[in-house]
């Protein structure tokens, strides 16, 4: 049975290990994870758009520092902030992305704004943030983006480079924030913002504002946001690829997204997950590391969150 609107979200696959969880910052999470959904859900719920839904849980998950995008966006190797974002609409194709920029408070705003306001999908660092005053969207001082826990996992990783090693806690190879939608008039969208890895090089742009690798929605397959390994997720088109395999394969959602994930991504050091949801409103939430924050809503349905993969 079509559900008439479906929602989806993720905070990244890079959880806390469950040894270094504590039950404060378990509820922080399982709290913040329902209220995205109920941002987006609010949205569908008097029949708005699946852009506007997926724009409005993202944005929650932007405002909340602990999750990798906007206010808890990790630090780069250099010590600075640099933020990419991208969003799709299922029924045009249309598409904006944006990489390297800080001082927006929305990422995610800033690419709907590339995507509604100009004539290109895909800006940087100035050039983007140019677009975004044209746009009147709200920007934050410094000081608002800091947290100390990131800054803190920055300091760690400097110091492990400096023995010649590199951390393998997930929470700073990779997180990013997303969410999937589709509204009530059968469109889907998706939209993805992350502050990239912990001591990534100045510069470095992951998959998220990359369309078809961190990104991608078409009214005819699926929508897709995806977390993880991004060089990985890149080199195998991932988002993309689980539209193809639905598309010209006859796959299921949760076939194609599972392949996706456990053999092209899960066999080749593309540790991570993704959320997707498919034109009858199915969702699929496959991941291969231990854990991934998620939740998802449908018009029947309660909020449902969780953390790891066990749930």
């Amino acid at each position: 049975m079509t559900n008439r609107f479906s929602l989806a979200l993720h905070g990244g696959a890079g959880t806390i290990l469950r040894s270094q969880m504590t039950p404060e910052k378990e509820t922080g999470y399982r709290d913040g994870i329902r209220t995205a959904l109920r941002a987006g859900q609010a949205v569908l719920e008097k029949q708005g758009s699946a852009i506007d839904a997926v724009v409005a849980t993202v944005c929650a998950l932007e405002d909340n520092p602990l999750f990798n995008a906007g206010r808890g966006a990790v630090f780069t190797s250099a010590g600075k902030q640099e933020m990419d974002a991208a969003i799709m609409d299922g029924a045009t194709r249309q598409v904006g992305a944006i990489a390297g920029v800080f001082g927006p408070k929305n990422p995610i705003r800033v690419a709907r704004a590339v995507m509604e306001n100009s004539n290109h999908v895909f800006f940087s660092a100035e050039a983007a943030l140019e677009i975004a005053r044209a746009a009147g969207i709200p920007f934050e001082e410094a000081a608002y983006f800091h947290t100390d826990s990131r800054w803190q996992a920055l300091q760690e990783t400097l110091k492990l480079r400096a023995q010649g090693k590199e951390s393998d806690d997930p929470a700073r190879r990779h997180g990013t924030v997303g969410a999937v939608a589709r509204d009530m008039n059968g469109n889907l969208a998706a939209a993805t913002s992350t502050g990239g890895m912990t001591g990534k090089a100045p510069g470095r742009i992951g998959d998220t504002p990359v369309i078809g690798a961190g990104t991608f929605a078409d009214n005819e397959s699926c929508a897709v946001s995806a977390t993880g390994h991004g060089e990985v997720f890149i080199r195998y088109c991932a988002a993309h690829e689980i539209s193809a395999r639905m598309r010209f394969a006859g796959q299921s959602l949760l076939d194609a997204a599972n392949h996706v994930v456990m053999e092209d991504l899960g066999k080749n050091d593309g540790s991570g997950g993704l959320i997707a949801i498919d034109r009858d409103g199915n969702i699929a939430m496959p991941m291969n590391s231990e854990g991934m924050y998620r939740g998802f809503v449908t018009e029947k349905g309660a909020l449902n969150a969780f953390i790891y993969g066990d749930e």
